[in-house]
């Protein structure tokens, strides 16, 4: 399974203000820390503050911070609230399910069970859990260098 960005980008900033709970922190700084686009943290944020999960200060001294304790938080709520939808497969949407063996298929339990596991697995940790200094280092918080991709080769032609 693989998480959208936007379900990334709503850990970070959790993440980010949870180890910040002494003070407002802005979109600006955790879209410098994590070089994402302010406008995309934004509607992140707008999207938390709606859900009662941030509060956010409008004005020269604004920000955001965390309205629910990060111990309370659990990592499955927040994939849950962030996700548009865990429709692995047709048959578990009975209103587009157009498979003609839905009825007697077993994948369908399969992937059930394994998607209860999945959230099983992360609401065992919190967003505290997962944020604090030891967690994630000492210093502010880092951000993961992926490698990069490799070049295609490209054939030399000798004349």
């Amino acid at each position: 399974m693989r998480l959208t960005d936007y379900t990334d980008y709503t850990l970070r900033v959790l993440m980010y203000c949870a180890l910040h709970p002494d003070r407002l922190v802005t979109i600006s700084e955790i879209a410098q820390t994590h070089s994402i686009s302010k406008n995309h943290l934004m509607k992140i944020v707008n999207d938390l503050a709606r859900q009662a999960v941030v509060e956010t200060v409008r004005g020269r001294k604004g920000g955001l911070r965390m309205l629910k304790d990060p111990a309370t938080l659990m990592l499955g709520d927040v994939v849950r609230m962030s996700e548009p939808d865990f429709r692995l497969v047709e048959c578990f949407d009975p209103g587009t399910n157009e498979c003609r063996i839905s009825a007697r298929c077993g994948l369908k339990k399969a992937l059930r069970d394994g998607l209860a596991s999945y959230f099983e697995a992360l609401n065992q940790y919190s967003l505290a859990d997962i944020s604090s200094r030891a967690a994630v280092g000492a210093g502010n918080m880092p951000t993961i260098a992926l490698p990069a991709r490799s070049a295609k080769k490209r054939s030399t032609r000798v004349a």
